[in-house]
């Protein structure tokens, strides 16, 4: 089965269009030729964005990313943010060309399927069909666990609340996000919806649902959730998630 596109249409609201082509103005002055294309995903480009509940997500390709000063991106995202105060967070991937192509299950994966571009060439017309398989499951987790232990680590250490409650829906995104990945040779299709993802979850997977409703719950509502109670619980969840992907892993070697 071939995975198909997350986002079929751009439908940008009224409301987010001058902040979107503010974003492409400001990348493309500040960063000139270094920029292949850039790309949206989320709420956004599909035209379901709520003013102060909805943030942005970019992704800029590029042929080096390291010609990308994330100190001068920053300030980009700073200014825009004061702008367009209705909009919560900002987020920028940046990724190589040679990365969306060489790598199709993973960066390949993220620019076809769940992004759409806003600018440039759409590299991800290169990438070749993704084909849903143990090998794709297993590659789209390539970065998983150094991406769980960064999260992890920086919740741990986190001091201020604000930053508590953004890390806490982040991970809890992030681990949800791993166990639909484990099913989706069950579903057929990639979900981005949280709600649908969780419910998918709930009927294919075989991990306790009461650890996927509360990541559900932290997701939906992080403020006031004791890091230590979450932490015990998300080391439970990957622990889950970990031992699945090693033994779809064997049982794929084993053929």
């Amino acid at each position: 089965m071939i995975l198909e596109k997350v986002i079929k249409q751009i439908n940008i609201q009224s409301e987010y269009k001058d902040l979107v082509a503010t974003y492409v103005e400001h990348i493309l002055n500040e960063f000139k030729d270094k920029i292949h294309s850039i790309y949206m995903c989320g709420s956004i480009p599909k035209g379901t964005a709520q003013p102060y509940k909805s943030d942005a997500d970019f992704t800029i390709v590029c042929a080096n990313p390291e010609d990308i000063d994330y100190e001068r991106l920053s300030n980009i995202k700073d200014k825009l943010l004061e702008e367009y105060p209705f909009v919560t967070k900002m987020d920028t991937i940046i990724c190589s060309m040679d990365d969306v192509l060489s790598r199709p299950n993973d960066w390949g994966f993220w620019v076809k399927i769940i992004c759409v571009c806003i600018h440039g060439e759409d590299i991800g017309e290169k990438v070749p069909p993704i084909i849903i398989s143990p090998e794709f499951i297993l590659d789209l987790n390539t970065d998983t666990k150094e991406e769980v232990d960064r999260v992890h680590r920086s919740l741990s250490n986190a001091t201020d609340d604000a930053l508590k409650t953004r890390y806490t829906k982040g991970y809890s995104k992030r681990l949800l996000r791993a166990l639909y990945s484990l099913i989706i040779e069950g579903t057929g299709v990639w979900e981005d919806d949280i709600t649908k993802m969780k419910n998918a979850i709930l009927n294919y997977c075989e991990i306790d649902p009461a650890l996927v409703e509360y990541l559900y719950a932290c997701y939906l509502d992080s403020r006031h959730v004791p890091v230590e109670e979450f932490l015990r619980n998300a080391e439970e969840v990957y622990r889950y998630f970990e031992n699945a992907l090693h033994t779809m892993a064997a049982s794929r070697n084993s053929k």
